[in-house]
């Protein structure tokens, strides 16, 4: 399914629409799990780690210890 593209969420967002968030994360983590799906596939067969888990490490990362 192919929502509103991800800009005007954004721009919806930052005017207040906090309804535009629920909408916006289901399609930023689908181009996320994309984007990383495409990045593991270069890499070594061997490897482990799936999108999903490479996603979320990256958001722990990003967040630190900011949040519990």
């Amino acid at each position: 399914m192919i929502g509103q593209p991800i800009t005007l969420l954004l721009q919806e967002f930052a005017a207040g629409d906090r309804s535009a968030l629920d909408r916006l994360m289901p399609q930023v983590y689908a181009e996320l799990r994309k984007l990383a799906g495409s990045q593991l596939n270069r890499e070594r067969s061997s490897h482990t780690l799936q999108p999903t888990a490479l996603i979320h490490e990256a958001y722990i990362r990003l967040i630190g210890d900011s949040q519990p």
